[in-house]
């Protein structure tokens, strides 16, 4: 039996009752965390012009977009995508050597969940077997050190999950993780460097050729049977040796995800909550800070505070900031606060934050290396311009596993991400049909996520 057989059987024969409570919770907080994302996206750039292109394409209306209208499944899973991608304030996941974000795979869950008028709980565990899917990939299969980017296990596990929600058999399972997997494998050049759109777009073009293979499978179209194991497969070819015995997989790993607090790349969490807490605690103003000396883990470094994937000081963009460790502590310690406000052109332009950054010293401390990614450890120096010195080193923030987020949290979130476009009674709804959502069928969802936009009143 080929290793992808071997996936597809798992697939296919889990259920709703295999989520533990707790796993279910977790997995229901996330949507709602997404879907708050997803409307706090409405009007930016890149989202808005995703959206005309949906537009203007067109599709059979098969599955919902979120405020208003249908589109081709396809599609739909794209638009989503980048609407809950683009903020870069969704979930991830802390392997040893690759991050991912597993709620990308939302999108293409309910694109399929929606065409294939799902029940709430077969969307809730298709998208648990995408969580799944995509974090154990990312634990045993890390591609970033060969220069490939993480959507490339994202492949198998949007294929997965969209041919659970399509209720596909093990063959047809198969083939669309074969199709997606062989398919789309992207490099780490996405976040690296000068950073574009695509940093935020990459996964859901992932999830957009997900949710195509899938239904390529389910005409009957197969796919590279040894995609995992055979001559230039994914082994051979990117990932190198690696075993999963899927057959003992459960669907617990969502429990191991986390959520932020603010809107930063996720390595910059604990060094964000760090900084505001020690202003706080002190009654400083961010004006009064001189310079700020910041010792992280390794991936923080390579990936935010300027090591090998490129330099952080030079800000000028969105997609610049949220990955910039510099621009993110100088913000927040500014500003009292990191929100999509923080990413605004002219905020990213002002004078007072582009000095500040450059006054944002950041290095890799090997002991604190050690000890991630169980921990997301920081040490943190704030030197003030009267001569004080403020000293700080925690081990995680409010959203790892280790400190988890309430329901109440996240709905504040969600409430405040999604106001400007929709109304109170709007966001009531949903949060109600999410937390229920096990016992609803998944089209009250979509129908309350496509409802045209309302205001704040």
């Amino acid at each position: 039996m080929a290793e992808v057989d071997r996936l597809a059987e798992f697939v296919v024969a889990r259920r709703y009752a295999d989520l533990s409570a707790a796993a279910a919770d977790q997995l229901k907080l996330r949507v709602l965390d997404s879907l708050g994302c997803a409307f706090g996206a409405l009007g930016a750039e890149a989202a808005t012009l995703v959206r005309q292109h949906t537009e203007a394409f067109g599709g059979a209306p098969l599955a919902g977009l979120i405020a208003g209208g249908r589109t081709a499944p396809d599609r739909a899973a794209f638009d989503t995508g980048a609407l809950v991608r683009y903020l870069d304030f969704n979930d991830s996941y802390l392997a040893e050597r690759e991050t991912c974000h597993p709620s990308d795979n939302l999108a293409p869950v309910l694109a399929a969940a929606d065409y294939a008028d799902a029940s709430g709980a077969d969307f809730l565990t298709a998208l648990a077997v995408a969580y799944q899917v995509h974090t154990r990939l990312s634990d045993a299969a890390p591609v970033r050190d060969r220069g490939f980017d993480h959507t490339t296990q994202g492949a198998y596990a949007a294929a997965a999950g969209a041919a659970k929600a399509l209720r596909l058999d093990a063959p047809g399972t198969a083939n669309a993780v074969a199709i997606s997997g062989t398919a789309n494998n992207a490099l780490r050049v996405t976040r690296t460097g000068s950073l574009s759109h695509w940093k935020g777009l990459a996964y859901p073009n992932t999830a957009f050729s997900a949710v195509h293979a899938a239904f390529l499978a389910m005409r009957g179209l197969t796919g590279p049977a040894e995609v995992f194991e055979g001559t230039k497969g994914f082994k051979d070819s990117i990932a190198g040796p690696f075993e999963i015995d899927w057959a003992g997989e459960d669907l617990e790993r969502v429990r191991r995800t986390v959520l932020k607090k603010f809107n930063a790349e996720v390595h910059a969490q604990s060094a964000v909550e760090a900084a505001l807490d020690l202003c706080r605690e002190h009654g400083v103003a961010g004006g009064a800070v001189e310079r700020v000396e910041l010792a992280v883990f390794g991936v923080a470094h390579r990936i935010i505070g300027g090591g090998e994937e490129g330099e952080k000081t030079t800000v000028r963009r969105k997609e610049e900031a949220d990955h910039s460790l510099p621009y993110m502590v100088a913000a927040a310690l500014l500003d009292g606060r990191l929100l999509p406000d923080q990413y605004a052109e002219a905020r990213i332009a002002a004078d007072d934050v582009q000095d500040l950054l450059r006054r944002v010293a950041v290095r890799e401390a090997g002991d604190l290396t050690a000890r991630f990614p169980a921990e997301m450890p920081v040490r943190l120096a704030i030197v003030l311009k009267d001569g004080r010195r403020l000293d700080r080193e925690q081990a995680d923030y409010e959203g790892f596993h280790t400190r988890p987020m309430a329901w109440e949290t996240v709905a504040a979130k969600f409430d405040s991400l999604a106001e400007s476009h929709t109304t109170p009674g709007q966001r009531e709804r949903i949060k109600e049909t999410v937390a229920a959502l096990e016992t609803r069928p998944i089209r009250d969802l979509a129908a309350l996520l496509s409802a045209p936009t309302g205001g704040t009143s």
